[in-house]
């Protein structure tokens, strides 16, 4: 399709070209034309004036009616006397002398026009092979200057391209680092709790007690936990998990949320404020959106000092649906909090039994759903910032 534009280009070049020679011909063998009749008539008058003035008022009776109107010409009488028309223009020769010029101008238009296209296409074809050279040899630096020809799309869709093909390259690259990072978080998350199966079991042989049978119920119970949180993940990646969306009463999400956590808060001595403001409603999965906020609010009630408040707001606008959760604990140590949604990160305070999985889970699910999360400190405390976009 681009050589069919070319040529039509060509082509409608070449017949340009054409018609401008062939129109300046014209041009200059009418002029020539009227300059010979014009002076071969002077001649004619001059030569009967001279030899009989008498007739002097008759020639310019004569020219008068003629430039009033020109009649058609008398061929027949001027015949009668042997004289033909090239006789009075000059002939065939001082025709062919003309057309010939006109070819010479109309070809070398032609051809100029032709060498400075091609020209000019070889210097863009040239500047593109050396931008994909400098490309291969891992430059990404920006492509040549547009020039607004036919050649820009070409030129603006390798440019696309590229930057395309880097971009996939950097997140491949990315995704494999994480990759690697990911797998060697779980060997260590997996190493733990079968380590310490493996020296229970140990001291199950040499002393059979009832606590020892305890702790072995508590890694299997992690390993669980472990495994279901990775598979979820996994399904996260991959985009295989199925979201359920529907109408979802946010005051409702946060009570049953803290209802499921009711026995962390009571060993935590933590109380769950849940203000029952103006009906607000999501469009999401209920059952994996309160997973996200269940791990929301557990971490803020391990954070939290006993005989404390986790806090709980919710309200709308046109363009989202916020709910905030926080907590009247310390808050995050400002080294943790680039790093919290970071799979396997555990800050600085975090239990010996965590995993690290909790926060990023959250995220994933919510930014799944058109949402986002944030985390922030507050002058007392830490909280949690989602919304979901309409």
């Amino acid at each position: 399709m681009f050589a069919g534009k070319k040529m039509i280009l060509f082509i409608s070049a070449v017949l340009a070209v054409s018609l401008f020679s062939s129109s300046l011909t014209a041009f200059l063998l009418s002029r020539r034309d009227e300059k010979v009749f014009f002076g071969g008539l002077g001649r004619v008058c001059r030569q009967v004036v001279e030899e009989c003035p008498q007739a002097k008022g008759a020639v310019s009776a004569a020219l008068k009616e003629y430039s009033a109107g020109p009649p058609a010409l008398e061929e027949d009488f001027l015949l009668s006397y042997g004289y033909r028309r090239q006789d009075f223009t000059g002939g065939d020769r001082q025709r062919v002398r003309y057309v010939a010029v006109g070819f010479f101008v109309s070809g070398a238009l032609f051809f100029f026009t032709f060498f400075y296209w091609r020209k000019k296409e070889n210097a863009r074809i040239c500047a593109l092979t050396g931008y994909l050279e400098r490309v291969n040899a891992g430059d990404t630096g920006l492509l040549l200057e547009n020039d607004g020809d036919e050649a820009s799309r070409l030129q603006d869709e390798i440019y696309k391209t590229v930057m395309q093909l880097y971009q996939t390259r950097e997140e491949a690259l990315r995704d494999r680092n994480l990759f690697a990072e990911n797998l060697s978080n779980i060997a260590h998350q997996l190493k733990t709790p079968i380590t310490s199966i493996s020296l229970t079991l140990q001291m199950l042989k040499e002393k059979p007690v009832s606590a020892v049978r305890e702790q072995i119920g508590r890694q299997l119970l992690r390993l669980e936990h472990l495994e279901e949180a990775l598979l979820l993940l996994s399904r996260l990646d991959a985009g295989t998990l199925d979201f359920q969306k529907k109408e979802t009463d946010v005051f409702t999400l946060l009570t049953l949320a803290a209802d499921n956590l009711e026995e962390i808060f009571a060993q935590r001595e933590v109380s769950v404020e849940i203000p029952e403001a103006e009906a607000v409603a999501i469009r999401v999965d209920t059952e994996w959106t309160m997973e996200a906020v269940m791990n929301l609010m557990k971490n803020c009630a391990e954070h939290t000092p006993p005989r404390s408040v986790v806090h709980c707001a919710y309200e709308k606008n046109p363009l989202y649906t916020q709910i905030q959760i926080w907590d009247e604990g310390p808050g995050f140590a400002k080294a943790d909090l680039p790093h919290l949604f970071e799979r396997f990160y555990r800050g600085s305070d975090s239990k010996n039994d965590g995993i690290g999985i909790g926060l990023p889970l959250a995220k994933q699910i919510i930014e799944a759903q058109n949402g986002t999360l944030t985390a922030e400190n507050l002058r007392s405390g830490a909280r949690f910032t989602l919304r979901f976009y309409r």
